[in-house]
């Protein structure tokens, strides 16, 4: 069931069960207040057959995590395959995110998903190179960039989202594995 797991954690493809909880999560103005806004169900919906996608063509993607204990969805953990140009790195590239939902919060989820990840980037992917990026207000998602042992490598305006908000600069962490 599992492509692989961690202490606590499973991580898999998405599935149709998905779609309610992380319709849920994505609606949360707590979990989504780095985000431009909340997500429609569309959109959750969208954005979940954009990460099956993603994993049928490079084995990675923002993976659905399962709390192995209960087997609950709490959110995804994961690795996005950049093969067009960002502003951040050279493609291709491997970029980590995260996003649990509220109640998961504060357990060390995402450290311990994060480091599993950047071992499955390293191992099965064969990426030693992974970036991550934030708005810098998310002081929070910046602070597990440091955990796993990411340095900060810059910051730049991201060109999805409206010049001059509070959202808008975003700062750069990359990771080399030996």
């Amino acid at each position: 069931m599992y492509l692989f797991t961690s202490a606590r954690l499973g991580f898999r493809n998405w599935k149709e069960e998905d779609k309610i909880p992380f319709a849920a999560m994505c609606a949360d103005p707590a979990v989504m207040e780095f985000f431009p806004s909340v997500l429609t169900k569309e959109e959750t919906n969208h954005m979940i057959k954009r990460m099956q996608l993603e994993f049928e063509e490079h084995q990675t993607t923002f993976f659905a995590v399962d709390l192995l204990e209960s087997q609950e969805f709490i959110g995804f953990i994961g690795l996005l395959h950049k093969k067009t140009a960002c502003d951040f790195a050279e493609t291709p590239c491997m970029e980590i995110g995260w996003r649990l939902k509220k109640a998961a919060w504060g357990n060390g989820y995402a450290t311990e998903g994060a480091l599993r990840c950047l071992q499955y980037s390293k191992e099965v992917l064969n990426f030693s190179t992974v970036y991550s990026i934030t708005p810098i207000p998310n002081v929070k998602s910046e602070r597990i960039m440091k955990k796993i042992g990411m340095h900060k490598t810059g910051e730049f305006d991201h060109p999805k989202l409206q010049k001059e908000t509070w959202l808008t600069r975003h700062v750069i962490y990359k990771i080399a594995m030996k």
